[in-house]
């Protein structure tokens, strides 16, 4: 007799995007919110370039605000940090908070602004209560923009933030 998949097998098919092993996997009603043998779940190890597997997973019940041991990143975190507005819009469609602050207080929108996505941070800003508020180092996500000279994103939160409903 053939052994039941666990969650180790779901977590390798969502770490490889293989999208059609993963909707077989489902069907064995494998609680999408266990652990592989690494501590994370398929959701925090599936391809964050590939909003089906996302989907796919969070329609399952995964966990959106699922966080990691050592920084307390979730994958909102990941996406925005990658530049996978595709990614961040499934997870905000399936109730992912964009709110949540890993260890060194920086939300979702710290690190796209980081980094440059602007159109991850035109998708984040309107979810963040507070978007302009600093992380634990004293920076807001439009100084770190600017710190790392992704101007035009820099400029993109300035101008959004005279929005008189933006302001704080």
């Amino acid at each position: 007799m053939a052994e039941a998949p666990d969650i180790n097998t779901l977590a390798n098919a969502a770490a490889r995007g293989d999208l059609e092993e993963i909707k077989k996997l489902l069907e064995c009603n494998i609680d999408v919110n266990s652990k592989n043998k690494y501590g994370r779940t398929p959701l925090q190890v599936g391809k964050l370039g590939n909003p089906e597997i996302t989907e796919a997973l969070l329609r399952a019940g995964a966990d959106p605000n699922v966080r990691d041991r050592c920084k307390q990143l979730t994958l909102m975190h990941d996406a925005a940090r990658d530049g996978h507005a595709d990614t961040v819009h499934v997870l905000l469609r399936y109730g992912a908070d964009a709110n949540l602050r890993d260890t060194d207080g920086n939300l979702p929108l710290h690190l796209a602004a980081r980094e440059g996505h602007r159109d991850t941070v035109e998708l984040l800003a309107p979810h963040t209560h507070h978007p302009f508020s600093s992380n634990h180092a004293g920076f807001t996500p439009v100084q770190l923009a600017t710190q790392h000279h992704r101007d035009d994103t820099a400029r993109w939160l300035e101008s959004y933030r005279q929005v008189p409903s933006q302001s704080e």
